[in-house]
């Protein structure tokens, strides 16, 4: 049996596998775990927050409570930068989805657990009937680039257009919904349905933005 614990990071947001997400840490209980993870090459596990803050508070003699869902992805760390004292900038990667079978909160807060890893999305090609999503986020990468640098974009190569799990992960991080509906386009196995769902919820919006 492993017994190995990964270190965790609550969020009061969803990571999909092959997003990118930048991080001010400047919390005690996430410098000294992001500058161990960097220096080991592994990775920490990033999990939606359902009670309790992003940033810990004290509540009474304690601190408040914190709660997550188990299936969360985990975070490769890109690029890091030691800004100052107390403060790191990290750029991270999501790479495979996880289970928690097991967790506990150290002393000084941190929160580690035992991972069950789940498996990768299919390759499953984007039906022509969807191929309209992979068009429109064509077309926003490409209005991005012309007003910002590529490390600061929300969408980051390699851009796979033809892959469904690919492209409703994108679409995921990017249409407006609450923590609860992404967790659950995240948790979904079959890439293509979740493709579905999120092609509903795009043409729902531009079809309001368009009356």
């Amino acid at each position: 049996m492993d017994t190995t614990e990964t270190p965790l990071f609550p969020l009061r947001s969803v990571f999909f596998p092959g997003g990118h997400l930048s991080l001010r840490i400047f919390e005690p209980r996430y410098l000294d775990m992001v500058q161990r993870c960097h220096a080991r090459g592994e990775p920490f596990g990033i999990v939606a927050l359902t009670s309790g803050e992003e940033v810990r508070r004290r509540e009474g003699e304690g601190f408040q409570t914190e709660a997550f869902h188990d299936i969360g992805t985990l975070a490769h760390v890109e690029h890091f930068e030691q800004v100052q004292a107390g403060l790191i900038q990290i750029r991270t990667k999501g790479r495979q989805r996880f289970r928690v079978l097991g967790s506990r909160c150290l002393s000084h807060g941190l929160w580690v657990g035992r991972l069950e890893m789940l498996p990768d999305d299919q390759a499953v090609p984007v039906p022509d009937d969807l191929r309209p999503a992979a068009r429109q986020l064509q077309d926003l990468v490409a209005g991005w680039t012309t007003r910002a640098a590529l490390e600061d974009l929300p969408v980051q190569p390699p851009y796979e257009w033809e892959d469904a799990g690919w492209l409703a992960n994108r679409w995921a991080e990017l249409l407006p919904m609450p923590v609860e509906a992404r967790q659950r386009l995240m948790t979904m196995d079959n890439p293509l349905l979740r493709l579905e769902l999120v092609v509903d919820r795009l043409d729902t919006i531009t079809g309001s933005a368009n009356r």
